[in-house]
């Protein structure tokens, strides 16, 4: 599905992962107890700033800060809007 949005600079748009609902053994989580996932997609990329090309591309999983970005609402999903040195690995 293309996204009629492009990210300017050195932003890019990380579809989250959704938040586990079960633990490894099992156990069933609530809804008030689950964490905000630090793991994503990349949906769509910026063209990086002058001297400095962006190393991440669309479709990378990437591993990014528990306060990182800024959470949107497109198309009904949510997305978070964050500067690539906002992301700490590419998994």
């Amino acid at each position: 599905m293309a996204l009629n949005i492009k990210p300017l600079a050195d932003r890019v748009l990380v579809e989250p992962s959704a938040a586990e609902t079960k633990t490894a053994s099992g156990i069933i989580i609530p809804d008030n107890a689950k964490e905000k996932p630090q793991k994503g997609t990349v949906v769509a990329v910026g063209n990086g700033k002058k001297d400095e090309p962006l190393t991440v591309k669309v479709g990378n999983t990437v591993l990014y800060g528990k306060y990182g970005g800024t959470e949107l609402k497109l198309e009904g999903k949510d997305y978070l809007m964050m500067r690539e040195s906002d992301i700490l690995a590419i998994i």
